[in-house]
């Protein structure tokens, strides 16, 4: 085989949840250790009330702002020391159906990463990407648990 090897491309839905950060904390140390590259998504659900796409690009960036500081306070300093490649997508839609619809464009997705809430229902995400449809995803879902601790998910990742 000939050619440049693509970075593989962990990709990671984040909102404002701790099990996110959890995820986005796994991702972060696996794409450092595979030398591999993280990628953000964040999933904006249409407002109902918006009439104007003015007023739906400002939501979408105040959405991208809420992530960068998520991202930063997750990870930022590792992301800052490992030098891991990152970028955030903000996407507007429903979130399961906008997400597959992300991944079946992406050929580059080694892996959908999740995080589960730590007790309780694990979230809408994980839900519907491992469960019945699962089988037809491009790439594998890691679900991450929200209650893992940061030496843990070093020695998981």
């Amino acid at each position: 085989m000939g050619g440049e090897t693509r970075k593989r491309t962990y990709l990671v839905v984040v909102d404002d949840s701790a099990e996110a950060r959890v995820a986005l904390r796994f991702a972060a140390r696996r794409a450092s250790k595979t030398k591999g590259r993280v990628e953000i998504l964040g999933l904006v659900e249409p407002q109902d009330f918006v009439q104007w796409g003015g007023v739906q690009s400002a939501f979408e960036e105040e959405q991208r702002h809420r992530i960068e500081g998520v991202v930063s306070a997750a990870v930022g300093e590792f992301l800052d020391e490992s030098g891991i490649e990152t970028s955030i997508v903000i996407q507007q839609g429903e979130p399961a159906k906008t997400l597959r619809e992300y991944l079946g464009s992406r050929e580059d997705v080694s892996a959908l990463v999740l995080g589960a809430a730590p007790s309780g229902f694990p979230g809408p995400l994980v839900t519907s990407f491992c469960g019945n449809d699962s089988g037809k995803l491009p790439c594998p879902v890691m679900v991450i648990p929200g209650s893992l601790s940061d030496e843990r998910l070093e020695q998981l990742s």
